[in-house]
């Protein structure tokens, strides 16, 4: 059905919850006359098994409209939780600006008084509709999250992620010592978790030690512990962070920060598992694995003589080496929505995703401090959101107005830097990775698609059908 050549929005699926047994048939028959599908529940217990059963048949409600007095605020909540793809439409009898705004923070989109204008809720249900649209995009976008993309908490569908992660399951078996690289802020105590919760030292401690926090003076002392006495203010026998770790895991953060005398003490325990506490002869062995971390290059370090060469060797066995945040924008959608659910979760609000001028803000800022800068603004906005969408009003302005940065990969998935980031499931997000995965590969092999195929683990037929689909079949100029 058209007018004038439009086509007609699609009938939407309706569930209208109110006490009032007339008020809802009321609701419900103008809604058939627009041309909606409308079901009438007249109690909390019938709102939930309307909704559960339209769930199970596949069919779900795109919007519920729900009297306030069937359940009130919390019971909005739970909806949202239960059914986070169907907007909600608050409405009373007795309203009052506390009770509108209440409603709009537990997760409802609108807030209507009675009696019910035909006009107000008509511009309602569209408006629901648009929101509707994009709590379902966002469902979506949760539900296809690759787990291979994920773990435990660190996530990332960019390539370099990818090699991130693999590297964590490959090495977190082992005793292996790993160094890790990134800017501050790249989630390196993440990495570091994730390799001790899939290693078999996953039951015993994890010790996290940040060598830059720690004065000089005060370093060897947590590291290794001191006996009674062994300086001013050492009242009493006191155990290290190796000690505390043994049997686990120990992490050292900003390892470039420790002294080059620090470093030799380092470099023994490495070596032989072996120390002593400041001020005493007491050499206590200890079974831990060492990761180190580090948030400037090694390298030009070594060169310069600040850092011993030798225990750069020692530690760098097995390298990850972190991207900062801004080279791997196509990752924001995936962390922001990650990031929002865990705060939504802790202030107990319904916040379902971010509007599209609001996510293109996101994916479109340089972040100078990394994921950890990613977290405190996502934080900051499920604070303040007034409703169940973060919007750019919710952003601050260092992200609306600060630096830009928006590489060629990203601006393939937003569309350009000029056009606003429009929703979109996980799959069609994750094609442009996937295309130059396969174009590394092909140009590693010369374009030998059985050699291709073989290394990607995969048939020529689906090597075959992947080209065709990302336009690689015939175009040898992409090699390279």
């Amino acid at each position: 059905m058209s007018r004038g050549g439009a086509i007609e929005p699609s009938p939407l699926n309706v569930l209208v919850a109110d006490g009032d047994p007339i008020a809802g048939a009321t609701i419900a028959e103008f809604l058939r006359g627009e041309g909606h599908r409308a079901v009438v529940a007249s109690s909390r217990q019938a709102t939930i098994d309307a909704l559960d059963a339209a769930t199970g048949d596949d069919r779900p409600f795109d919007i519920a409209i729900v009297d306030v007095a069937i359940g009130g605020a919390d019971f909005l909540r739970e909806m949202g939780r239960r059914h986070p793809s169907a907007a909600l439409v608050a409405t009373s009898g007795y309203a009052t600006v506390e009770g509108a705004v209440e409603t709009l923070r537990h997760g409802a989109c609108d807030y209507l008084v009675k009696p019910l204008v035909d006009a107000e809720l008509r511009q309602t249900i569209e408006r629901a509709r648009r929101q509707a649209a994009i709590l379902s995009e966002n469902v979506t976008l949760r539900r296809r999250l690759d787990v291979r993309a994920s773990l435990d908490g660190v996530v990332g569908a960019d390539p370099r992620m990818i090699k991130v992660l693999d590297l964590v399951r490959a090495v977190a078996p082992s005793k292996t010592t790993v160094l890790m690289t990134g800017e501050s802020g790249t989630g390196k105590s993440l990495i570091a978790q994730a390799i001790h919760r899939l290693s078999t030292r996953r039951d015993k401690a994890f010790v996290e030690l940040a060598c830059g926090s720690i004065p000089e003076t005060l370093l060897e002392s947590e590291l290794f512990g001191h006996s009674k006495g062994a300086f001013t203010g050492a009242h009493a026998d006191k155990a290290g962070r190796f000690l505390a770790a043994n049997g686990g895991t120990i992490f050292l953060d900003e390892i470039n920060s420790a002294s080059p005398a620090m470093q030799l003490k380092l470099l023994r325990v490495l070596q032989e598992r072996r120390f002593e506490p400041v001020g005493s002869t007491q050499t206590i062995e200890v079974d831990v694995r060492v990761v180190l971390a580090s948030n400037q290059p090694l390298e030009p370090l070594v060169a310069s003589g600040t850092f011993r060469q030798d225990l750069y060797y020692r530690i760098n066995v097995v390298k990850i080496e972190l991207p900062p945040l801004r080279a791997r924008l196509g990752d924001v959608p995936l962390l922001a929505e990650r990031i929002l659910e865990k705060h939504a979760a802790e202030l107990g609000r319904q916040l379902v995703g971010f509007t599209p001028e609001a996510m293109h803000a996101l994916t479109h800022y340089d972040y100078p401090g990394n994921v950890r800068e990613l977290q405190n603004i996502v934080e900051r906005a499920a604070v303040l959101a007034k409703g169940q969408m973060i919007g750019t009003d919710d952003l601050p302005s260092a992200v609306l107005d600060g630096p830009r940065h928006a590489p060629a990969p990203v601006a393939q998935l937003t569309g350009g830097d000029d056009t606003p980031w429009v929703p979109m499931t996980l799959e069609d997000a994750m094609r442009e990775p996937e295309r130059r995965i396969l174009i590394k590969a092909l140009d590693a092999n010369a374009w030998n698609r059985q050699k291709t195929s073989e290394q990607l683990g995969i048939n020529r037929t689906t090597l075959y059908k992947k080209m065709k689909a990302h336009g690689l079949l015939g175009d040898e100029r992409l090699a390279g």
